[in-house]
């Protein structure tokens, strides 16, 4: 990619950032964005009792700052998510996860990492307009 400009993406339907970061990044064709948990972008509280909850609604925010990119859910290529009990949230957490992304499903690294009282958080890779059949 010989164009190195970048440029930082914002928007009011996904929660806003807690620090010093953008929502999301958009560099080339690639749009990268933040880790994103699942806090209502408009009261900011935790929503969902379960991970499957959760999930759903970080992803929701995902779509939210990848659309204000100028792409979505379906140009993604790569997800890291990071779930706070791996052991006995990973079926519920993967069922929720397979709402949202069609095959071929992007390739996907889950962790198990302290998520400080919330059960899930995703960021991901998306390439502009690649298209789920890409």
């Amino acid at each position: 990619m010989s164009d190195h400009k970048k440029r930082g993406v914002h928007t009011d339907q996904a929660p806003p950032p807690r620090g010093a970061y953008s929502q999301a990044v958009v560099a080339g064709d690639l749009v990268y964005t933040a880790g994103f948990g699942p806090v209502d972008p408009v009261t900011r509280t935790v929503v969902g009792g379960d991970v499957a909850e959760q999930t759903r609604q970080t992803l929701r925010n995902v779509a939210a700052a990848l659309h204000a990119a100028g792409t979505g859910l379906q140009d993604v290529v790569k997800v890291t998510a990071h779930l706070a009990d791996v052991d006995n949230d990973w079926d519920g957490f993967d069922t929720a996860y397979r709402e949202f992304f069609d095959e071929p499903r992007p390739a996907r690294t889950t962790a198990g990492s302290n998520l400080g009282g919330i059960l899930v958080e995703i960021d991901v890779v998306a390439v502009k307009g690649s298209g789920s059949g890409a």
